[in-house]
């Protein structure tokens, strides 16, 4: 089918078009935080000439490979301010873009293991009371109330000794949130463009003015760097180098199941973290593979201890079947938090850095990093996390609030 027909389509929700020459604003890679930047940057800066660059399909990189756990309770204040707007943002965007991507509140708990767990976990229920997040304390019987299939007896490896809890977080349905923001996108002029991978920028001096691509080049103001994983060989396109690093992250599903599991449990200790989607299977992630990699696949020893945690923690679990495994590429972070603002290069800006958290900070980050890209200053919520902190030393050490730590 032609191009030209698929906005006359009743079964596609957005154009497919060609490139234009030029843009004033050109987002490279088409998940979630690319998408909400394009969104933003349409609805609040009234910028809709704008291209978003995806090498691959549209949201078929983390976006598509996350467990879609989505919480605010982090440790410092930089980070809590940030993931708590996103998650305010959550709570309203179902109605904003007109389409139900099954945002369900069913609340997180962060299990604690041992004596240390507990006093960590306690400072940070009082950090987050502290930021307005909502968050609380409970003892294992508490835990056992709110989940009845874990596992509280004191004969395990890792007893449960209490947890901290976020009534307001939860999950939802990933495909559908970047389904949501592709549409709205599309209305108001964006162009989504599909199977068209960068190769290169053009530069004038240190000003990028153009986006090299396997269909061209595309002459542009501004460029918004949004690929996770990829960030890093980009900067390097670009001549300049990010401190991240890429692992391979793993996740799997179970067979479908009746609904057996009413919240999501996280535990970083011996690390898994559990969720049931809304079709009824398991949803199980873990920590990130040692090892540095583009690979959309990990170690078969991570699956492993995975499994052998969760089946301790739910004994229920021991007669699932794993139906399917998978992974991404997650950029890390010497302190374990995102980087978003400007580069090195003039007119160019960055967004990545996210390890495990991107997905519950989508909306956030965009609505931010759309900001950055408009005025060529940051939000006050991702000035912290400018690329200069790792110069000044001014890091945001998360390591015990998010799960690339472990």
């Amino acid at each position: 089918m032609s191009a030209d027909l698929l906005p006359e389509h009743p079964d596609f929700l957005w154009r497919n078009p060609e490139p234009k020459s030029s843009y004033d604003a050109v987002i490279v890679g088409g998940g979630g935080h690319g998408l909400a930047t394009a969104y933003f940057l349409a609805k609040n800066h009234g910028m809709t000439n704008i291209a978003i660059l995806e090498k691959g399909w549209l949201a078929g990189g983390n976006m598509a490979r996350n467990t879609t756990i989505i919480r605010s309770n982090y440790l410092w204040d930089e980070s809590a301010a940030i993931y708590e707007h996103a998650l305010k943002l959550w709570e309203i965007l179902p109605e904003e873009l007109e389409y139900d991507f099954l945002f369900s509140q069913r609340g997180v708990m962060n299990l604690a293991h041992t004596l240390g767990d507990v006093r960590e976990s306690m400072r940070r229920v009082g950090a987050n009371k502290l930021n307005g997040v909502d968050a609380e304390w409970l003892d294992p019987k508490q835990v056992k109330e709110l989940c009845p299939i874990l596992n509280i007896s004191d004969n395990i490896r890792y007893p449960v000794m209490g947890a901290t809890y976020q009534p307001r977080a939860g999950i939802a349905k990933h495909d559908h949130v970047a389904w949501a923001f592709a549409r709205k996108c599309d209305e108001m002029g964006v162009d989504i463009i599909q199977n068209c991978e960068v190769t290169g920028f053009v530069k004038d001096g240190n000003r990028v003015v153009g986006v090299k691509t396997n269909r061209g080049t595309i002459n542009t103001e501004k460029v918004g760097l949004a690929a996770a994983g990829h960030s890093s060989v980009l900067a390097e396109m670009a001549g300049f180098r990010l401190p991240i690093q890429s692992h391979p992250l793993q996740a799997l599903v179970s067979e479908l199941h009746e609904p057996v599991h009413p919240t999501v449990v996280m535990s970083n200790h011996v690390h898994v973290y559990v969720s049931q989607a809304h079709k009824g299977e398991l949803v199980m992630g873990a920590g990130v593979d040692s090892y540095n990699g583009y690979g959309q696949r990990g170690s078969f020893h991570v699956i492993e201890h995975q499994m052998a945690a969760a089946v301790e923690l739910f004994p229920i679990f021991a007669r699932a079947h794993v139906l399917r495994t998978w992974g991404g590429i997650v950029d890390t972070t010497l302190d374990a938090s995102p980087i978003v603002g400007n580069t090195p290069v003039e007119n160019m800006f960055v967004n990545c850095g996210w390890g495990t958290g991107g997905f519950k900070a989508t909306p956030a980050a965009g609505m931010t990093f759309a900001h950055n890209i408009a005025t060529g200053t940051p939000h006050k919520l991702n000035k912290p996390f400018a690329l200069e902190r790792f110069e000044t030393g001014a890091l945001i050490d998360e390591h015990g609030a998010a799960a690339v730590a472990h």
